[in-house]
């Protein structure tokens, strides 16, 4: 019993790395499953626009899923447009951009594993600039090797070319390589942009190391806690169709104001003059706020 409580207490405390492996191979299955069976290059003057689509499209609906699926995106836009205020409060205008930045290097992580599994494989890749009609690099491509690399490169992908063997198998490894080479240099930065980033954002941190992995503690077991909503629902449904069919007075429920509603939905950074964890720990522990103050004091960072 004490080796399963000590294997799940692993897997909790790995849950980000497990997160980003199982994200990793479903995008390496996704890849695999749309190279077999849904891509089928033309192998023709489409081959450029058919293969540059399998290849990014997937990318942006990845792209557009990330922020569909991101609290924090919906926390920053809900309510906006009624209240610009609160994406853009007083004294700190350029605090918006910096936050969807933050965002959006997140919902990145997904779109650049199917670029990067793409890329390493090459069939998306190989399809794409084995139509591409620019001298430039076909002059680069097709240097030393007959006219026919010219007018049927198109066609290598499919291995339909009137081309020796060896000259259209010398097409396709270069394209490939190509491909590969793309990919490692997207993950090579990728890696080296997330270090980066990681090492400022630490180095600007308002906490220490160990404050920082309390704060992380707090924060999940504050929403562990917020998955009792829906008792809350049940038991506001219950007393109120009690109240319909019994055709009573409703008991006494006491439910947050729709200002505290709004408060306790803000995004949050850390202050380390009140050393408040979450939005609503803040919100527990200042009470009630004017209007003006409570827009001087929004901030966007969880």
């Amino acid at each position: 019993m004490d080796g399963i409580q000590t294997f799940l207490k692993f897997l909790i405390n790995r849950k980000t790395a497990i997160g980003y492996s199982f994200m990793a191979l479903l995008t390496v299955g996704s890849e695999r499953l749309f190279s077999l069976v849904a891509f089928k290059c033309p192998c023709s003057n489409e081959n450029f626009i058919y293969g540059l689509v399998f290849l990014f499209a997937p990318a942006w609906v990845l792209l557009v899923i990330g922020y569909f699926m991101n609290s924090r995106m919906w926390k920053l836009f809900t309510g906006c447009c009624l209240n610009p205020r609160k994406i853009f409060p007083k004294g700190n205008s350029c605090r918006f951009f910096y936050v969807f930045g933050q965002i959006t290097l997140n919902v990145l992580i997904a779109p650049v594993m199917w670029l990067s599994v793409a890329l390493l494989n090459g069939t998306f890749y190989e399809c794409a600039m084995s139509g591409l009609k620019y001298p430039g690099y076909l002059n680069t491509l097709c240097n030393n090797k007959s006219i026919r690399c010219w007018e049927e490169l198109n066609k290598v992908a499919c291995g339909k070319t009137t081309m020796s063997s060896s000259e259209s198998e010398e097409l396709k490894l270069t394209l490939q390589a190509q491909s590969q080479v793309l990919g490692w240099c997207i993950i090579v930065t990728t890696a080296l942009l997330s270090l980066l980033t990681t090492c400022c954002a630490r180095c600007q941190s308002k906490i220490s190391h160990l404050q920082m992995k309390f704060w992380r503690i707090y924060i999940e077991k504050e929403r562990e806690q917020l998955e009792t909503f829906p008792d809350y629902a049940t038991k506001l449904s219950e007393r109120n169709l009690t109240s319909f069919f019994e055709n009573k007075e409703p008991d006494a429920f006491p439910m947050p104001t729709f200002r505290a509603w709004e408060d306790a939905s803000q995004l949050y950074s850390f202050n380390s003059s009140e050393q408040h964890y979450s939005t609503l720990h803040r919100l527990v522990e200042d009470g009630k706020k004017d209007s003006e103050e409570r827009e001087t004091m929004l901030d966007f960072v969880d």
